[in-house]
């Protein structure tokens, strides 16, 4: 009898133990697919981020010195043009145009555009400050895209939301620790006491 009781014990105790369940990584045609952290699918990510970057560091560096691919060399900001008065008085017919062409050539516009496209663009390029860069880089995105509204060749979709997307991604995928400064970064003093500058 108290064998029997003993070997019911081990019994209910065995099956009362948590198992650990194995779910195999999903597959695609027998391969498994990399996380973020780890394996090339992370340099893809250091490449989205450089490559996002040189599109607002660019940006910034033709404005500010005309050289002649989206801005002409009279218009550049060290010419005493304004970096954002052609797009935005170029809204003027659409939804919000009456907002955004009140704001055009305002030199406070033309200063935090300018601080912005430099910034997020040195940060995404640098791996530093990505969930600063993706979010400011976000707004900046979406502010553009509101301006074109209503959009000539898709009902909602364009370039901007897009790059928004990836933002996101990029600073959620963690994308400045590969070919960026992005670990050396995090132990700085000044992101330990403020980790939201990581």
């Amino acid at each position: 009898m108290a064998i029997t009781e003993g070997r019911n014990q081990r019994h209910r105790l065995h099956a009362a133990a948590p198992t650990a369940v194995t779910v195999p990584a999903p597959r695609v045609h027998g391969e498994t697919i990399p996380t973020t952290g780890a394996g090339p699918v992370r340099y893809v990510w250091a490449a989205a981020r450089i490559a996002i970057g040189w599109v607002f560091l660019w940006a910034f560096l033709d404005k500010l010195f005309g050289w002649g691919f989206a801005t002409p060399a009279a218009k550049a900001w060290i010419n005493g043009g304004s970096p954002t008065t052609g797009f935005l008085k170029g809204t003027a017919d659409h939804t919000l145009g009456g907002l955004f062409t009140t704001l055009a050539g305002q030199a406070w516009i033309d200063w935090l555009f300018m601080t912005g496209l430099a910034g997020i663009g040195a940060a995404l390029i640098l791996g530093v400050g990505m969930r600063i860069a993706a979010t400011t880089g976000g707004l900046l995105l979406l502010t553009m895209w509101a301006a074109e509204l209503p959009l000539t060749t898709n009902p909602f979709m364009d370039e901007h939301i897009v790059y928004a997307i990836v933002l996101a991604g990029l600073a959620l995928a963690g994308a400045g620790t590969t070919l960026g400064l992005g670990t050396w970064w995090a132990t700085t003093p000044l992101v330990r006491r403020l980790p939201i500058l990581t």
